[in-house]
């Protein structure tokens, strides 16, 4: 495959219907959505009653459904946290949404700051963390290697300056901090099913489709290493019931829930999960 060839045309199947190319991008071994909404532009992709994790609706099975299992996931992601030996247990979860993870984590005896540009999400944040979560401009007023750990959780695929941002990332941390970057796989098995259908292409929203070995290259050019992975089993069958709605104008449960078993099935060999957790260390500077 050449350098910048297109991989993929991909339709915005729920804001604005436009078509978006994926490009490969041979270098870092990842597709990028073209062209890149502006910034200004950007946010009226995500004006739409159906972008969950800006509201705490509950108005249907599908969203009541996606509320029990992100229960389930605030205390995977708690867990996962506390198992670090962290200095004076720091938080900085980038891209917060409404504050649940940020609230459950404070419960916990953690010490936690936000950052969350949609403003919605943002009040509904800070009701729930005492006034701890600040729009994106503040991440650069934060004070230099004083975080013990910074999130992401499906967030990395949203920001405009990729490199940029993980720089920054790396000068909160302190060294042997941890940043934690859960991404979808688009070499996964429900996206190679779904192709242009795929849910989790969700462009122009998401901007960088990432490959393990993109988010490797990445995080080593800024002083930080990959020291462990975990799959999030639950994405196949969330995005294949979303991909199957795109494809067939309904959710199709069972179909869904066949390919998300297959995808997760396959990845016990190929370790190409749907969606992954990566735990990476900022090496000592």
């Amino acid at each position: 495959m050449k350098h910048n060839s297109t991989y993929l045309n991909v339709k915005d199947h729920s804001v604005s219907g436009e078509e978006f190319q994926l490009v490969y991008n041979e270098k870092l071994e990842m597709l990028e959505t073209f062209p890149q909404p502006s910034k200004s532009e950007l946010p009226k992709y995500y004006q739409s009653e159906d972008y969950i994790s800006h509201t705490d609706a509950k108005r249907n099975v599908f969203e009541k459904v996606y509320h029990f299992v992100k229960s389930i996931a605030l205390k995977q992601k708690l867990k996962l946290i506390n198992s670090f030996e962290t200095e004076d247990k720091r938080l900085l979860d980038i891209g917060c949404g409404t504050g649940d993870f940020l609230k459950v984590a404070k419960d916990n005896y953690w010490k936690v700051t936000g950052v969350e540009p949609n403003p919605g999400a943002r009040l509904i944040a800070n009701q729930k963390t005492n006034n701890s979560v600040y729009d994106i401009e503040q991440l650069l007023t934060f004070e230099k290697q004083s975080f013990d750990v910074i999130t992401l959780w499906h967030v990395l695929e949203h920001l405009p300056n990729l490199e940029d941002h993980i720089e920054i990332f790396e000068s909160l941390l302190k060294p042997y901090g941890r940043l934690i970057i859960a991404v979808p796989n688009y070499k996964s098995f429900d996206a190679q099913y779904y192709k242009t259908y795929w849910a989790a292409f969700d462009v122009p929203r998401h901007l960088w489709h990432f490959s393990q070995k993109a988010i490797s290259k990445l995080v080593s050019q800024k002083g930080m290493s990959v020291i462990k992975k975990e799959p999030m089993l639950f994405d196949a069958y969330y995005v294949s019931l979303l991909s199957e709605k795109y494809k067939n104008g309904f959710m199709n449960p069972i179909k869904a829930f066949w390919i998300g078993w297959q995808s997760n099935f396959k990845a016990k060999g190929s370790k190409e999960f749907s969606s992954l957790i990566y735990i990476i260390e900022k090496t000592q500077k």
